[in-house]
């Protein structure tokens, strides 16, 4: 059998997540990984057999997207090339982790795909949404189009979607508390940030995407972002204070750490998600304001573990798969 298994560069979660997705895929052939777009600096152990440029966003500094930086990144006449390059034809089988370059490639070539993606959750109408349809829906619908879902959420909404995939290195840590509180918010700036967390009486880490070398402001340290020292930080930490991704809190909520989400601005998913984090427990907050540093506080002091039940289910999520869609 060969496999195609093709994930979203943008953004560390959903690489993380093909980790531990493609040891099991590997058992049933020969496995192809196509990796695009820009913004991951998590990598796989396996070399890919495709590498493109995709369509991705670039991260802002102050909550949200830089909509000129991502702009000026776009290449649309490559995107189309690369649509049309992909020999499809010669799979058995297509898995897509909102990855567009493969999914509009299985359109305009008429293959059928397969969503496994924290995404095509939001197929169903029973996922958590806030407010009113907006363009986010949209996206979310086009983005990465696939014949088939599988989804995997906080809950399971529907009978397609699937809790978190938790990977085996995050289910192997031996976890303390060493009070500190570790940070993801590659959204803001690293200093606007250790300004407002400096006025706290606790250790911070943040993990940054723009610093290349640690460094110190008072008591928040700023790591470059890294796999090992990521997981090593949130293991031993108290808490951990991140966006409105999906993979980071459902592997922070799994150690039982802490939790408190900050969803980017104008991010239709994220405010999904937190919308969807807060049915369970987590605080949330919309922005770094003037309350920022009460809200924070209030948070440290106060005991608010969320408790979930993500079971190992990948493998068997996997083999079903491979059975039920595999030509």
């Amino acid at each position: 059998m060969k496999i195609l298994y093709a994930i979203q560069g943008t953004g560390n979660g959903h690489i993380s997540r093909a980790r531990e997705i493609v040891p099991l895929l590997q058992q049933y052939g020969q496995l192809d990984l196509l990796v695009s777009g820009t913004q991951a600096e998590v990598t796989l152990a396996q070399p890919l057999k495709y590498k493109f440029h995709g369509f991705s966003f670039v991260f802002g500094t102050n909550g949200g997207v830089d909509k000129w930086a991502t702009y000026k990144i776009m290449d649309l006449p490559q995107l189309w090339r690369d649509m049309h390059s992909l020999p499809l034809k010669e799979y058995d089988l297509i898995i897509n982790d909102f990855e567009p370059v493969s999914a509009w490639a299985c359109r305009l070539q008429k293959m059928p795909s397969v969503s496994l993606s924290h995404q095509c959750a939001f197929v169903s109408p029973k996922t958590p949404r806030p407010g009113k349809w907006n363009y986010g829906e949209w996206l979310l619908k086009y983005y990465s189009p696939t014949t088939h879902h599988i989804g995997f959420h906080f809950e399971r909404y529907d009978d397609f979607i699937h809790t978190p995939v938790i990977r085996s290195e995050i289910r192997n840590l031996q976890t303390s508390n060493l009070g500190h509180y570790t940070v993801y918010l590659p959204a803001y700036d690293d200093k606007k940030l250790a300004k407002y967390l400096n006025e706290t009486n606790v250790q911070w880490h943040i993990f940054s995407k723009r610093q290349k070398t640690v460094s110190q402001i008072g008591n928040v340290q700023i790591f470059p972002v890294n796999n090992e020292g990521f997981n090593s930080s949130l293991a031993s930490c108290e808490g951990l204070l991140t966006g409105g991704g999906f993979e980071g809190p459902a592997e922070a909520l799994f150690l039982q750490k802490k939790l408190m989400m900050i969803p980017m601005q104008g991010q239709y998913e994220q405010q999904c998600n937190a919308l969807a984090a807060s049915k369970l427990g987590v605080p949330v907050i919309q922005a770094i304001d003037d309350s920022f540093v009460a809200r924070i506080n209030h948070w440290i002091k106060e005991d608010n573990k969320v408790w979930v039940d993500f079971p190992d289910e990948t493998a068997q999520i996997v083999d079903n798969m491979v059975k039920r869609f595999a030509r």
